[in-house]
């Protein structure tokens, strides 16, 4: 089977050294398997794109010397995929509309699951608020599903308990990152996935619909995030540093270090496409460390 890596970054901004540093681990662990590396642009969340952020990802991706393979895939012309799916899950009886709102989940609600507040299910057992907005929510399972990741090991969840009946549809009509992430990679044959941990806590729901719309599950591996000083995760909303074309050969020696690949010092001040030569000869993805070992802005 050929190794299929991908990149998806969010155009939410410019890309900042968080979203390198999962750029150079998918990249090259595609590249050393042998694989294709295939770049997706996740410009689903139509109201957090930031415009031009898509070019400027792309362009600073190719100064950076990054080569991906075939066409550039955008969420956001892939409505109709999401829209099968959807009906797909509808079809089973899988999905269900609600019209809670976070205030009422809030005041309703006294369980708390791995990312706060947990949904009671008050829409799948009472009819829905008449001409309120509605969402759709999928029905999870109370039974313990595993995973193996490369770096963080075996991680298990209760989606019932953890996490609850989670959106796939917001009121606003957009599809959620979770369904549209698991369509996408099906459509590209994704068989390997690398991304930071943050998301870690997603990969339990995407792997349970990977299994109802009867999708192949790729390999997971999780990379430490990098941090600002305050140890926030590097991102728009904690105003990450955009890299430019300028800064390539030193963005790339500082993302190497960081995964723990320990480039020598001198690579820092030699082109950008010896220091890939370097890093693709090196590379190796057991030295990648579970958390991160350094905090950079």
């Amino acid at each position: 089977m050929t190794y299929v890596g991908r990149f998806a970054p969010s155009p939410t901004g410019p890309l900042h050294f968080g979203s390198l540093v999962a750029a150079v681990a998918s990249y090259l662990e595609a590249k050393t398997h042998s694989g294709n590396w295939l770049l997706r642009i996740e410009d689903l969340d139509t109201p957090r794109v930031q415009a031009g952020a898509a070019d400027h990802i792309i362009s600073t991706l190719d100064a950076f010397g990054f080569e991906w393979d075939g066409d550039i895939m955008y969420q956001s012309q892939r409505n109709d995929a999401y829209i099968n799916a959807f009906n797909l899950l509808k079809n089973k009886q899988l999905i269900y509309p609600c019209t809670c709102t976070r205030k009422e989940i809030a005041d309703s609600s006294s369980q708390t699951g791995i990312e706060g507040i947990i949904y009671p299910g008050t829409c799948l057992s009472k009819p829905i608020k008449p001409n309120a907005p509605i969402a759709w929510r999928i029905k999870t399972e109370d039974k313990l599903s595993s995973f193996n990741d490369a770096i963080q090991g075996e991680i298990s969840q209760n989606l019932k308990l953890d996490i609850a009946d989670f959106v796939l549809k917001r009121a606003d009509h957009l599809f959620t990152y979770q369904l549209a992430v698991v369509v996408d990679d099906a459509e590209q044959g994704i068989t390997h996935v690398v991304r930071g941990a943050d998301l870690l806590n997603s990969t339990p729901r995407q792997i349970y619909l990977q299994t109802l719309l009867n999708f192949n599950t790729p390999n997971y591996t999780h990379i430490p995030i990098a941090t600002d000083n305050a140890g926030q995760k590097l991102s728009k909303q904690s105003l990450a540093k955009g890299l430019s074309a300028t800064e390539a050969s030193t963005a790339l020696f500082k993302a190497l270090h960081f995964l723990n690949q320990t480039p020598p010092p001198e690579l820092m001040h030699d082109s950008h496409a010896t220091i890939w030569q370097w890093a693709s000869a090196h590379w190796d993805s057991a030295h990648i460390p579970t958390k991160a070992t350094q905090i950079t802005q």
